[in-house]
Parts: structure tokens; sequence; C-alpha cells
């Protein structure tokens, strides 16, 4: 191991590409402790605490920290990650974004610079919601995770510091987006995969520590032992597929006998990723959301028909989709992981296309006629190995709530999400390296 890290550094290329990639992710996490300003120092305490829980969660996670403390970067790359998922579902609804993407280099261009769009505009709806949301106090389902006195980062009103902060917040959204790119170009690993490597790593250890200040050593010792043991689970399951095996007919062209060769077409067992999580989490926030937005109800003995609802819908909405420790919130999340991960892949893989394409270069799928009859055998095959990809996300997403629910503890409630995120992009990351490694006949690191 030590060998192979003093081997990028013998690259003179790769080690400027590794060097470019830290240097990018140390300002993103100096970015990440700069405060917006105009916001009130004193309230930033109480929404560190309610950002380890609850609704909040979600956003610290992606932010690495910044949203807790109310940074630059507070919105993290969240925009980004909805932007690029907006434009894949849309690709496979709009035929002129179908084109593009068939289009090769020159229509990924146009994609991205399209996703570029669609993050900023998602970027400024965000920061206003969220600028309204702290601007009036904590009201609202979705600071029930938050202790009280509920949290006014804008003591005074909203305006004019809402026209310093939301245009502030959207700029450091970009920069980060930028930031992504230039990581792409220049460093090592995809851009936005590292920044998101790194938000999820900044809270790790945090997580841990958060245990042992109440005194759960023994829990503690679980968690890393539990830790260890999904780290193992989703370097297996990310690195196993299934090969669907692919035969090209032979031809002659001139005196020359072309084609036959044998290729296979790769189905990763998790081949969502942590996608499906993402869009799990966010359909859980709306609720909580829109409970912020239709205010407190009254708690007088005459409370009209509104009061009740809106006081029932807030009950609903703190007890079943905020409390991660409530059975109903962890089976409602699991069972859309499972759906969601159903979604994605049914846009993600099209055996439509894929089998016009094997029938465009002559190739076929041995024992199966060409046609419908293939497109019939990898829908199947695709159907197949998601339920066990499905399921395993689910269950790594879930199982810290449980063994968190049992050791009395209400933090570090991301850590199946982040441990998921992380091993994926340290095995992207490791398998990148080593084609630069192996390009110049060292050894690698994944054998």
């Amino acid at each position: 191991m030590l060998t192979n890290v003093k081997n990028i550094f013998k690259v003179a290329d790769l080690r400027n590409k590794v060097l470019f990639t830290f240097a990018m992710i140390g300002i993103y996490r100096i970015g990440a402790q700069i405060r917006v300003p105009g916001v009130d120092a004193n309230a930033i305490n109480d929404l560190r605490e309610g950002a380890q829980t609850g609704a909040l969660g979600l956003f610290n996670l992606f932010s690495g920290g910044a949203f807790e403390s109310f940074s630059i970067f507070a919105l993290g790359i969240m925009p980004y990650i909805t932007a690029s998922i907006i434009m894949q579902v849309l690709g496979v609804v709009i035929p002129k974004l179908e084109e593009l993407q068939q289009e090769g280099a020159v229509g990924q261009r146009k994609i991205t610079q399209y996703t570029r769009y669609v993050t900023v505009a998602l970027a400024l709806m965000q920061a206003t919601v969220l600028v309204f949301l702290f601007g009036n106090g904590g009201n609202g389902a979705f600071f029930s995770a938050v202790q009280a006195p509920p949290v006014q980062l804008l003591p005074g009103g909203i305006w004019p510091r809402g026209y310093l902060i939301i245009p502030t917040m959207v700029a450091g959204t970009a920069v980060l987006m930028w930031m992504g790119e230039l990581i792409s170009q220049r460093g090592v690993g995809n851009g936005m995969s590292m920044i998101i490597f790194a938000s999820v790593l900044s809270g790790l250890p945090g997580g841990f520590y958060s245990i042992l200040q109440v005194n759960k050593v023994f829990w503690f010792v679980v968690m890393i032992v539990v830790t260890v043991g999904i780290i193992a689970a989703v370097v297996f399951v990310e690195l196993g597929q299934r090969r669907i095996p692919v035969q090209f007919a032979k031809r002659v062209v001139g005196r020359r006998m072309m084609g036959g060769q044998n290729t296979y077409i790769p189905l990763k067992v998790n081949q969502s990723g942590v996608i499906p999580i993402i869009f799990a989490s966010s359909i859980l926030l709306l609720p909580a959301i829109l409970s912020s937005f239709i205010g407190n109800p009254s708690t007088a003995d005459d409370a009209g028909w509104w009061d009740q609802l809106r006081a029932a819908m807030q009950d609903f909405v703190n007890n079943y989709i905020l409390n991660s420790q409530n059975i109903v919130y962890v089976s409602i999340f699991a069972l859309m992981i499972v759906a969601f991960a159903y979604f994605y892949n049914s846009i993600a893989f099209d055996p439509v296309r894929q089998a016009d394409q094997i029938r465009r270069q002559g190739g076929f799928i041995p024992g199966v006629r060409p046609g419908p009859r293939t497109e019939a055998y990898l829908a199947k095959a695709v159907n197949r190995i998601t339920l066990p990809g499905a399921v395993f996300i689910a269950f790594i997403a879930i199982l810290p709530y449980i063994i968190l629910w049992a050791a009395g503890v209400n933090s570090f409630q991301f850590a199946g999400t982040s441990i998921l995120i992380a091993v994926g992009v340290a095995l992207e990351l490791m398998r990148q390296i080593d084609s630069q490694l192996m390009l110049r006949n060292y050894e690698g690191f994944l054998k």
C-alpha cells in the first residue's frame, strides 16, 4: 500500500493532479466555515444542534457541515445533484434531450450547460425558501429537531438582509460547481463526487464522537464494528456485477475476417448507487417544509378547524415523518428507497435501446433471438438484479437508525448513506489512479 502511494508521487502528472484535488478540497473546507453575512451568531449554536437530526440532517450531510454553520456553502452540492437527476429524467421524456445524449461529447457539453442553468435556478429557490424559514423563526415541523428557543437567524426581519444572503448562497453553490468541474478537468476523479466525498468524510468523526459524549462506550464499539462490516459489504456489492455475454458475427471485409469477438454487458448489483436514498429523503422533507410554511396552530380551546388541521398535520409530521426512531418512518423510508431504485434503473438502463444497439452492431446474446426476445431478456435480467441491490441499500440506510434507536442516541443518523457514498467514490477514485499507474508500468491498488 505504501509503495503504491509512493508511486503516485513518482509520476509528475499524477502527482500534480492529486495535489490539485487536495488543494480544491482544502479551499472548499475553508469556505464551509465562513458564515453568511447578516445572520445571528448566537442562533447558529441552536442550528448546529438541530442539524444533526430530523429534516436538517440531509442538508448538513451533503454540505459537509456547512449548513449547520450557515456558511457561504450552506446549500452544498445538493442543487447540482438534483439538477443532474432532473436532466436525466427529462432525457427520457423530451426527444430533444434524448438526441443530445446520443450525440457524444458535443451533446454532453450542451446537457452540462443546461444542468448548470437548472442548478442555479434550484439554488435560488432553495436559498429563498431557507431564508424565509429561518427568518420567520422555528415555526413548523421543519425545526422540530432544533432545541428551544426557536432558531431565528435573521432577527429584525428578513429584508433587506435577504437581498445579501440569497445571492451569497447561490454564488456559493455556483463556486462549488465550478470547483467540481476544475477537479474533473485537472484533478483525479469526478469533481462533484470528490466534493461529496469530502463532505461525507468530514462529518463521520463528529458522529462517532457524539456517541462517546453521552457515555455510550459499548454502543460506540458496536458502531465501529458495524461500520467496518458495512464498508466490507458495500465494497463486495459495489464490485459485484452480472455479465451478460454478447457475441458478434464474423464477416469478411476484403480478404480479412472481421468481428467474431466475445464481450459482455456488465449489470451492477447496485446500479442506482445512492440516488434512491436522496430521492426518498427529499420526498420525506416536503411535508416538513409545507408544515413550516403554514405556521404554528392556535392552542386555544376554541380553535377553529384550520388550527386543528394544522396541529394534526404537524403532530403527524413530527411523530412519523421526521422521527427517525419510529418504525413507521423507517418502514416508509425503506419502501421508498426500493421503489426509487426500480424507477431510476428503468431510466438509466433502457432494454429497448440496448437491444437495438446490439443488433445494429451485428451482435447477439447466445441462446436469445435478436429483437423483442432480447429486449425481454435484458428487462428481466435488470429487474432480477435490481431487487437485491435495492434491498441492500435500503438495509444499509436503515441499519444505523435501528442501532442508534437501541442505543438511545439521536445523532449520526446518516451513517449508512455516508459510508455508501464514501466507499463508492473511493473505489472509483482508486480505479482511475490504478489506470494511470498501470499505464506507466506501476502496480495499482486494486488487484
